[in-house]
């Protein structure tokens, strides 16, 4: 059974912390690599040991599978976590990890392959008795013949990019008359994105809720589900709010939906730790994808069960059975996790980089920041514009909910928009605090005019709102400074010709 002395973690800022710190406490050594961008970042200055990849774009550093490679052989590295994003769902590059005799912190890469692939996914688990999306189950490229296909599903649809996520290349169609422009638009979107156009369709919910569940699996065939967790609360179809476990779910349906989830991993020969994500409609449950990865959103997880995923995903690569079994998991309390973007919620939650120039976090008890920042940086416009994952933990859904407003207001970021304030409006909202919501929460109930009126007594908010309308006023004095000169040109140009 192979022993791991030391990790290389192949990502960077909060993820690659909150992996160095389990390493530490199993007394393994950590190697960080970074880019010319986070030279100064936390995560290079925890690690044990640091190496730069090149230049800060991501192509010219956290890209680099084979230089990675390299520099392990060079450090004598036993193992790479590669974390959620970049290459850590990349089956060839899992594959390279694995023929350079280096053990890599995840599935072995055919199950990568398998469940990289929404089509693919949906082949491999077949003949499991996995409830589907009604929808195809071949990629498409033919329009007409995809309209036809659409028609026999019944609108509206979803148009889907069959080898990505994120909600790149994914249209929604309500009538005919639409869908060739959006499945265009689709196309050349997922080509872009993925380099890959293919497509498919499936049956579009309307208000459905958005469940996924956390397995486990060791190389022994034990496999476990960690409950679920909450994430609808979304933007551009992209989390920012989850929690566990889901304020929907009865105790019979979370078992059928936890074993479910076990039957998909066994399908792909699943090993470490892993999501299955469905779709919940009015009592019935769908398979959307399988992440053959760790989750941004884990924390909850771990909250609720007293689990160190982490901590498990090293001593399964080791070679050790999991170290518990399913009989003995149980739901300890409510957890929350909001996503604290460098992004502003009143201007459709666009990044907003800059500088931080006063960060202080929140603490007290039941409150866990995990971040890879510090006050004084800059947010690096080159990667995702994550500042940190807060979590509020207590034993109800109502305290959770009350801590996490408490912490809102305790974290101060000045410099920067975050998405603390949508946060906040979130908490607050009758349809969260009811439990009562769904992936169309944001489209139904948030706008920059509600943000304000619900919090307008806060200092934060007033000054944001302030903030922009001095903006908006200087933006339209310049506009009309611009159209006066322009004008005077032109009456100048025709004086000149007269």
């Amino acid at each position: 059974m192979p022993e791991i002395k030391k990790i290389l973690v192949a990502n960077r800022g909060e993820i690659a912390l909150r992996i160095m710190r389990s390493a530490k406490e199993l007394g393994i050594k950590t190697v960080a690599v970074y880019s010319e961008a986070d030279r100064l970042s936390p995560h290079v200055k925890y690690a044990d040991e640091a190496v730069c990849l090149g230049p800060p774009p991501s192509a010219q550093s956290y890209l680099l599978g084979e230089k990675i490679i390299e520099y392990c052989k060079k450090l004598n590295v036993d193992a790479i976590h590669p974390g959620y994003g970049f290459l850590s769902e990349n089956a060839e590059f899992a594959k390279s990890v694995q023929d350079a005799e280096i053990i890599f912190i995840g599935p072995d890469s055919e199950a990568i392959r398998l469940m990289g692939d929404k089509l693919q996914a949906k082949d491999t688990v077949k003949d499991y008795n996995i409830p589907m999306i009604p929808g195809t189950d071949k990629a498409i490229t033919d329009i007409f013949k995809a309209k036809e296909i659409a028609e026999q599903i019944g609108y509206p649809i979803l148009i889907k990019a069959a080898a990505g996520g994120g909600g790149k290349g994914m249209r929604a169609v309500f009538k005919p008359d639409d869908f060739e422009e959006q499945m265009k638009l689709a196309v050349n979107e997922a080509t872009s994105a993925f380099g890959n156009g293919s497509v498919f369709i499936e049956k579009f919910f309307t208000a459905p809720r958005h469940i996924e569940i956390q397995i486990m699996a060791d190389a022994q065939g034990n496999t476990v589900y960690l409950f679920e967790r909450e994430c609808s609360i979304q933007r551009r179809h992209q989390k920012v709010i989850e929690e566990a476990p889901s304020a929907v779910l009865t105790p019979e349906l979370r078992k059928k939906m936890g074993e479910t989830a076990v039957k998909v991993a066994k399908a792909c020969n699943y090993k470490g730790a892993g999501t299955v994500e469905f779709l919940y409609n009015n009592g019935d449950f769908y398979f959307l994808e399988m992440n053959t990865r760790l989750q941004v959103e884990h924390p909850v997880t771990e909250l609720i069960t007293g689990i160190d995923l982490v901590r498990e995903q090293i001593r399964i690569a080791e070679g050790h059975p999991l170290s518990f079994s399913q009989n003995e998991l149980e739901i300890l309390g409510h957890a929350i996790e909001l996503r604290v973007y460098a992004e502003d919620p009143t201007n459709n939650f666009l990044p907003d980089i800059g500088k931080l120039i006063k960060y202080k976090k929140p603490e007290g008890i039941g409150v866990r920041i995990d971040d890879g920042v510090e006050e004084g940086m800059d947010i690096p416009i080159y990667y995702d514009p994550m500042i940190s994952k807060m979590c509020s933990y207590a034993k109800t859904r109502d305290e959770a909910i009350e801590r996490m407003i408490r912490a809102i207001d305790d974290y101060k970021v000045n410099g920067i928009e975050t998405t603390l304030p949508f946060g906040k409006f979130v908490m607050q909202h009758e349809a969260f605090k009811s439990g009562n919501y769904n992936t169309g929460f944001v489209n139904e109930h948030f706008s920059p005019e509600k943000l304000y009126e619900e919090n307008k007594d806060s200092e934060e908010i007033a000054a944001i709102f302030a903030s922009k309308l001095i903006t908006e006023k200087r933006n339209s004095l310049r506009d009309q400074n611009q159209s006066e000169t322009k004008a005077n040109s032109v009456s100048l140009w025709k004086l000149k010709r007269m």
